[in-house]
């Protein structure tokens, strides 16, 4: 059994999760900020999610593609992203962004007024507020967002069909080897790489409901013994 879907598949997921990671929260951090006009750019960022991810992928056909000039840029300097791998990284991103934007944008949304009220009122700056305030108490919604990206880019197909191919060894992802798997009638591999990809979907989720979990615990610990301490005369 070639496992080169799997490594292939693990790669473009881990770096299209870093990249939603990164644009993914600034993207929420703005939106969060802003007063006008935020529900236009809402739907903007939202709208990869309910498109089909045919339309994404022959959207960055278009603009990556040969005939672009941007494409043609790519090409020249010798980043092609059509048929690549890097392709693949571009398709994935895309659908997965308003996973962890949304996740990220509520987690924000939750958060005490008065905390950043507060912040404000002491001096500090928006960038600083964005990094000692939102990320540290916002981190379990940005976390639950990661792992959903990640599984969302672990089981992408269309918009990678479209943009990256279908080439076994270079862009063959394991979601793509389930397709090649089924037109060839070849139904044990197919169901294979089925659970795989259901096994390391799970593994990840599982990692992350521990991780908040523990988190919770000690926080009702430390909430506990202030308590005690307030009691103890």
């Amino acid at each position: 059994m070639d496992l080169s879907p799997l490594w292939i598949s693990m790669k473009i997921a881990l770096c299209a999760t870093v990249v939603t990671l990164i644009f993914g929260v600034l993207a929420a951090w703005c939106v969060f900020r802003m007063r006008r006009g935020w529900q236009i750019l809402d739907g903007l960022f939202t709208l990869p999610m309910v498109l089909p991810p045919t339309v994404v992928g022959f959207g960055l056909l278009v603009i990556f593609g040969r005939n672009s000039g941007l494409g043609r840029w790519l090409e020249s300097v010798g980043l092609p992203v059509v048929f690549t791998w890097y392709g693949a990284v571009i398709a994935a991103s895309v659908v997965a962004f308003p996973l962890l934007y949304r996740a990220t944008r509520g987690a924000f949304e939750q958060l005490d007024p008065d905390l950043i009220a507060c912040a404000r009122t002491l001096g500090m700056t928006e960038w600083q507020i964005f990094h000692k305030i939102l990320i540290p108490n916002a981190w379990p919604g940005i976390l639950s967002g990661v792992v959903l990206s990640f599984a969302r880019s672990m089981g992408e197909f269309g918009a990678t069909t479209l943009i990256a191919g279908n080439i076994p060894g270079r862009t063959q992802t394991m979601a793509l080897a389930i397709y090649s798997a089924v037109q060839n009638n070849k139904k044990t591999l197919a169901t294979r790489w089925s659970l795989i990809i259901m096994v390391i979907s799970f593994v990840a989720i599982f990692l992350m409901n521990l991780t908040l979990k523990e988190r919770k615990t000690a926080h009702c610990y430390n909430k506990c013994g202030e308590k005690q301490r307030e009691m103890t005369p």
